[in-house]
């Protein structure tokens, strides 16, 4: 049995406590500033979206979620009217992060752009993540979004940054194939892969858009079909 001293413990927690507080008082303080930039700005539409993207960063910061997705939601409409589609990814995150009624829509949104157009692997990567956050363990859904992960940082991402995803999306992988069918082995999991046939992009990528409607439902915000309509045919 190991010895349990609590005014170790005691420490450790008044150190994490006054941590916490010197995050907070400067989430605080970047809030002010930035609310106060906004009431002086003068710039573009995308400097507007911008700036209240940083506002709603702050603001989950600090888990005022509620207040946070105005600003967000209104910086993603910018975002996608413009055509910056990493923005409106990036926005989408917030948006979900939030945990408002309509956050899983906003993060099946932003797994279509990140993986429809070719933004920050890292960050398609992340949203991505948040479905095997957010999914049972006995689900598909969770085993589809951790193999698309796993594929686009190996498309996407080069050097370090191809070493450090794909390190990070093969443990996602990993960790949902234990959770799924109690995978321990390297022929186990081969066997598991094979059977939820996540080898082939032509097989799981679709998976995967049935994954997005399920969080998305009939909430779009944007025009998903005229978007795609005006994509290259590859």
């Amino acid at each position: 049995m190991e010895f349990f001293d609590p005014k170790l413990s005691d420490t450790a927690l008044k150190s994490v406590s006054a941590l916490k507080l010197q995050e907070q008082a400067h989430l605080e303080s970047r809030l002010a500033a930035l609310r106060e930039r906004l009431r002086e700005l003068h710039g573009s539409d995308l400097d507007l979206a911008r700036l209240r993207l940083e506002i709603a960063r702050a603001l989950v910061g600090l888990e005022r979620g509620a207040e946070a997705w105005e600003p967000a939601r209104l910086a993603f409409d910018q975002f996608v009217a413009h055509e910056q589609w990493e923005d409106a990814a990036d926005a989408c995150d917030l948006l979900f992060r939030a945990d408002q009624p309509q956050s899983l829509a906003a993060l099946g949104q932003g797994i279509w752009i990140g993986v429809t157009f070719p933004v920050d692997p890292e960050l398609s990567v992340h949203l991505l993540s948040h479905v095997v956050d957010e999914t049972p363990d006995e689900s598909d859904g969770a085993a589809v979004a951790a193999t698309a992960a796993l594929y686009l940082a190996d498309m996407r991402s080069e050097g370090a940054l191809h070493e450090r995803l794909h390190f990070f999306a093969s443990q996602l992988l990993g960790n949902v194939a234990r959770r799924h069918s109690q995978v321990e082995t390297q022929e186990q999991f081969d066997h598991w892969v094979e059977r939820l046939e996540l080898k082939d992009p032509d097989k799981f990528l679709p998976r995967l858009r049935n994954v997005v409607d399920v969080l998305v439902q009939d909430d779009w915000w944007l025009e998903r079909d005229r978007i795609q309509a005006q994509l290259p045919v590859n």
